[in-house]
């Protein structure tokens, strides 16, 4: 029986949704199931904070660079340093004998692993959630997953994508379900630390900007409520900075969500994918902010999981209305996505056209509007 290795590429938030396909994997593997051995399964990263998320699933970590997020460059540099990462990556994977390069997500990271994966003759599966603003370099790969099939006719047609598969859901709820298993902070010590036993978390996401804060901590102060904000993309000291009453705490920048998720009574974001669904798979009444992204995969998803997306302002008035999420077949679905993406790793069609540069062109336009 043959032998592969695998590299997976995606920054934190995004490799969720690979990583429950590489647990599916290992254990058949295991139970000699596939169509071949696993030799290695390599995590490509660029950052620290993703190396130590990707290491326990993982023979081998290879670096490809550094992410920019939030950074500041011009046209000329920034052109530069992605090359420059670009031929980090090229020199990564030269050389290691990957079979199959796995990508999630629309950032950096992806982009580099997919040229250098082309460049190298590297066949890609790429497994995508967010439809409205994929990375161009998806054009790219030999196929591309999608969790619906009105997602797999937009992206045909809108992006001229040719080898498409609705896998019917999204792996990353899986990975919320186990993580649920074992590894949260308990209630209780969340309650003790903070005294309070009923709270709402505010999650300040990349869908807020600076000025935006400042009225958000207004309306989150009328609640007249216990609120926890976990500031995320901004500095703590900046979000307290607006704070008067002392019902509402600023957690610190990088805390365990989930667990406060979990221990929470509500939650109220400004966020992508990741949170909403992370918000269906625990089943917290939930408001989602509307962001400067009208059309957006997490949109989508909220409407399905009956979750208000409002403005600033109106939130709370939604408060008093609040529901009951309808995470319905979340996790069923997520299992069922993870299967038929590892019955296509297993019988993968090395020979798989990609869809070439006019579908780069056309996503890369689409794109302009998420900048």
């Amino acid at each position: 029986m043959d032998s592969k290795t695998i590299a997976i590429a995606g920054e934190i938030t995004p490799v969720k949704t690979i990583i429950p396909v590489v647990k599916r994997l290992r254990e058949l593997d295991g139970e000699d199931r596939l169509n071949f051995k696993i030799d290695r399964i390599i995590g490509l990263y660029h950052g620290e904070s993703a190396k130590e998320f990707l290491e326990p699933y993982c023979d081998e970590l290879l670096s490809i660079g550094e992410g920019r997020r939030g950074a500041r460059n011009s046209t000329p540099k920034l052109a530069y340093l992605i090359s420059r990462d670009i031929l980090k990556a090229f020199n990564a994977l030269r050389g290691k004998g990957i079979d199959l390069l796995v990508t999630a997500g629309n950032a950096g990271d992806v982009r580099k692993s997919i040229i250098a994966a082309n460049l190298l003759g590297i066949p890609i599966l790429h497994i995508e959630q967010d439809i409205y603003n994929p990375i161009e370099v998806i054009s790219q790969a030999n196929l591309v997953t999608v969790p619906s099939e009105e997602y797999e006719k937009l992206v045909r047609d809108k992006y001229q994508l040719r080898n498409v598969v609705n896998i019917q859901g999204y792996p990353m709820a899986k990975y919320v379900e186990d993580y649920k298993e074992g590894n949260l902070i308990s209630r209780e010590d969340i309650y003790d630390e903070f005294a309070v036993r009923d709270f709402v978390l505010a999650v300040l996401g990349g869908d807020l900007k600076d000025e935006d804060i400042k009225p958000l901590v207004e309306a989150l102060e009328t609640l007249n409520l216990h609120v926890l904000i976990a500031p995320y993309r901004f500095k703590k000291d900046f979000v307290e900075s607006f704070v008067i009453s002392p019902n509402v705490k600023v957690l610190e920048e990088h805390v365990d969500l989930l667990s406060f998720l979990n221990a929470s009574s509500t939650l109220i974001f400004a966020a992508g994918m990741g949170i909403t669904i992370e918000a269906g798979v625990f089943n917290v009444p939930s408001i989602k902010i509307e962001g400067f992204h009208k059309t957006h995969g997490s949109v989508d998803l909220a409407r399905k999981l009956n979750m208000p997306i409002v403005k600033i302002p109106d939130i709370p008035e939604t408060f008093e209305h609040l529901n009951e999420l309808n995470s319905g077949d979340l996790i069923k679905n997520s299992e069922t996505a993870i299967e038929m993406i590892v019955d296509l790793i297993n019988s993968f069609d090395f020979d798989a056209k990609r869809s070439g540069l006019s579908s780069a062109r056309r996503i890369w336009n689409q794109r302009k509007a998420f900048r």
